[in-house]
């Protein structure tokens, strides 16, 4: 069980470092006028809320591929798409779960 906890704190700091950084690029470079008008400490709110809800949407995502990861892979595309599937089940769910909570976390302090 401390096993367990311990690699759940690790794949949150992970994905935590990674929310931050996304919220920050997302409340950066955007330039619609959602996120142009807003000042600094709405920016900084944003990123705030969408580190907190990107973090919460990686671990979710990890669920949803531990889950639903299959036991066996087999494709006719050769080598190449055998890594993208790897490369996929090893991080596709928690990506995605990560850029629309964070998505979503800065929409909503922005709107």
């Amino acid at each position: 069980m401390e096993k367990d906890n311990s690699e759940l704190i690790q794949s949150a700091v992970i994905w935590g470092v990674a929310a931050f950084i996304l919220a920050i690029i997302m409340c950066t470079f955007n330039n619609s006028s959602m996120v142009l008008r807003a000042g600094f400490f709405a920016k900084l709110f944003a990123v705030i809320i969408g580190t907190a809800l990107g973090i919460g949407g990686a671990l979710i995502g990890d669920a949803v591929r531990k889950f639903a990861h299959p036991d066996a892979v087999y494709t006719g595309g050769g080598m190449l798409s055998l890594i993208w599937i790897k490369v996929f089940w090893k991080v596709g769910p928690q990506v995605i779960g990560l850029v629309i909570a964070v998505s979503l976390g800065a929409s909503l302090v922005l709107r």
